[in-house]
């Protein structure tokens, strides 16, 4: 039988690369966007949910159940970037990360759960980012929400792990996708103290975007964890160096680290 796969977030990018993929592995996908109606036409089944919604979010559960009777495989794909010195960001957009990236696959997770306990078997994904292992410099509202995630899974791994549950992370690089097109940035203030440091930043994030992994190399991890019996709680994929600055934040004195942070984005 088919494994039943919900992603959110998956009308473009990452989500939908690894729809596509698991759909052509067989599974059963179902992939969600706030407005499925306006997305172009995918080779899995697009349906209603925001995980800013409640409402939206227990429809979109309650759908698949009524069609496919379980739900095996949750991947908490959704996200939103965010830019700016903190001092400058407005609190409501601060709010909506957090909603983002945080509260809202907690409210997914907390739909899907009991369904998952009740079939005594199921796998959780949370998709994090390499940034939400260190505090960079115009992201503290991004790494610091997507930290936040990685720690609740270590924490609902415990919770769940006794029903047969299994809860996971996998944080991301850089990626070519279109990412940068929905990240809230920050406007450059004339009056900022942060002005001309952040502009700076402003070109170099994206021209890390453009210089990403191919989002097929995310699908494909993910379905390799899907199929794995034991999965550890934390996966990075990314390229060698985004992957050694995290060894180097456990091995090197705070402060070292931080200067090696601040020469790398021109602080």
């Amino acid at each position: 039988m088919s494994k039943v796969v919900l992603i959110t977030g998956a009308s473009s990018g990452i989500g939908e690369s690894i729809a596509v993929y698991l759909q052509a592995k067989k599974y059963k996908v179902y992939g969600t966007s706030r407005n499925p109606e306006k997305v172009k036409k995918l080779p899995y089944e697009m349906i209603a949910l925001d995980v800013l919604s409640t409402a939206t979010i227990e429809k979109a559960i309650s759908k698949i159940i009524e069609k496919e009777g379980r739900i095996d495989v949750l991947i908490n794909n959704a996200g939103k970037g965010i830019m700016g010195a903190m001092e400058d960001i407005p609190l409501e957009e601060i709010k909506v990360g957090f909603a983002t990236n945080f509260f809202g696959p907690i409210e997914v997770m907390k739909n899907v759960l009991p369904i998952m306990r009740k079939q005594k078997a199921g796998l959780i994904i949370n998709v994090t980012s390499i940034a939400g292992y260190s505090g960079l410099p115009f992201r503290s509202i991004y790494s610091s929400s997507k930290g936040a995630l990685e720690i609740l899974t270590e924490s609902v791994s415990m919770e769940v792990k006794k029903f047969g549950v299994n809860v996971v992370s996998v944080a991301p690089g850089s990626f070519a996708t279109n990412i940068a097109s929905g990240r809230y940035y920050t406007p450059v203030f004339e009056d900022s103290a942060y002005k001309d440091a952040y502009s700076k930043n402003l070109k170099v994030s994206d021209e890390y975007v453009d210089k990403g992994l191919k989002p097929i190399i995310m699908a494909k991890s993910i379905h390799k964890i899907i199929e794995t019996k034991n999965p550890k709680i934390h996966y990075k994929v990314s390229v060698f160096m985004e992957k050694f600055s995290i060894v180097l934040k456990r091995i090197l004195p705070d402060r070292v680290y931080e200067k090696l942070i601040m020469n790398h984005y021109k602080l």
